[in-house]
């Protein structure tokens, strides 16, 4: 299991990579191709609306293929949509591969986070999304060395994350056997309790919407701020796309680094201290960003990032403590695909309003979202402690 836990490692490096790449580089790409700084957010829809629908069926594709066939093949999918999208001729043939990436990135997502939900524990999901953080982290560092002014030069950053991604495949394809041994076993252990529910039955769980719902609310957040961050400090202070890509690195960074804290604070509290506390210094860091003292405030990325740390992570991992390990598998999809959708939904949204209005609202919409994921998180919990009594 601890070598099968390293390529986990390697392949959660894989699906942060392509998350940031788009928002760095849109503020280049939408001059180059001539349309709205707004249509990020049809690119948005897209993406989520393809990861989503995956995601709901997740579990489905898992009980038939197992977590390490879907999860080779995913990895192709999105190494082969990032290549697609670097030889894009206009943005409709960029956004029909960035299909391919979406519907890529849905079923990884949802076939690693449950099977590391139920076979390890909480600090592991902490790291491993750290793992994401590394990513995610460095996909925008590498698109700023090709964000140089030079007409097309964003797409050589498309192009190195591609061979990355495949680099990445490789390493999956060549532990395939092995991670197919472990699964069989595990699924030896646990066919009593590991099964397939109804899509009605379970959303009837009490406290499972409510926690999609809170999932939906921090990607809105996170979605958010990774499209359009690199847009807010253009607009909002006059950076360059290449030092507005380093300010996103370093919310990414931050969120590396918060996973990275919250793996060893696992050890000694629940999830629901992690994503109390994850909330809470979202909150502090929004306050930062919303401070009127100039590009500095972009620090508070850095704090938002630390604070959106444990919060995703340990929303899924407390999934089979909270509703039992039967349905596990359907319900961590839901909460992928509920995720994404709302996520995304919120991100579209706020990419209308700010292009016509401005982008100095991002903290104010930023700190309501927030507050609304405190209330829900906190009726989660009270529903999940009724639901447990029963």
């Amino acid at each position: 299991m601890v070598a099968l836990l390293i390529v986990i490692y390697i392949v959660f490096i894989s699906l942060g990579l392509p998350d940031s790449l788009f928002g760095v580089s849109w503020p280049v790409v939408h001059t180059e191709f001539g349309i709205a700084e707004s249509f990020a957010s049809v690119y948005s829809i897209i993406v989520g609306f393809c990861t989503g629908g995956v995601s709901f069926i997740a579990g489905t594709l898992l009980r038939k293929f197992g977590t390490a066939k879907v999860t080779f093949f995913s990895t192709l999918l999105t190494a082969a949509g990032l290549l697609g999208m670097s030889f894009a001729p206009n943005i409709i043939v960029m956004m029909i591969f960035a299909v391919i990436l979406g519907y890529g990135a849905g079923a990884i997502d949802t076939g690693l986070n449950n099977f590391v939900s139920l076979h390890y524990k909480s600090q592991h999901m902490n790291w491993l999304h750290c793992f994401w953080g590394v990513g995610v982290t460095t996909s925008p560092m590498i698109m700023s060395l090709f964000l140089t002014g030079e007409t097309g030069a964003w797409r050589n950053g498309y192009k190195v994350v591609a061979f990355l991604q495949l680099s990445i495949a490789v390493v999956v394809l060549f532990f395939l056997k092995r991670w197919q041994g472990v699964e069989k076993s595990c699924t030896a252990a646990e066919e009593e309790t590991s099964d397939a529910g109804k899509f009605t039955d379970i959303l009837k769980i009490r406290g499972v919407l409510t926690s999609v719902l809170s999932q939906g609310l921090y990607c809105g957040m996170e979605f958010t701020l990774g499209t359009w961050g690199a847009t807010y400090a253009v607009n909002s202070f006059g950076l360059s796309p290449d030092v507005a890509a380093k300010w996103v690195s370093l919310y990414y960074g931050g969120i590396m680094l918060g996973r990275m804290i919250s793996g060893f604070v696992a050890m000694k509290v629940s999830d629901k201290m992690l994503i109390r506390g994850g909330i809470g210094m979202s909150f502090l860091g929004i306050l930062f960003l919303a401070l009127p003292i100039g590009s500095a405030s972009l620090i508070g990325l850095l704090l938002l990032g630390i604070g959106f740390g444990p919060v995703f992570p340990s929303i899924l991992h407390s999934v089979p403590e909270r509703f039992g390990a039967k349905y596990s598998a359907d319900i961590t999809g839901y909460h992928m695909g509920g995720a994404y959708g709302i996520g995304f939904a919120i991100q579209l949204a706020f990419g209308y309003i700010a292009s016509a209005t401005t982008f100095k609202i991002t903290p104010f919409v930023l700190i309501i979202v927030c507050a609304c994921l405190f209330g829900v998180n906190e009726l989660t919990e009270k529903l999940v402690r009724e639901n447990k009594k029963s």
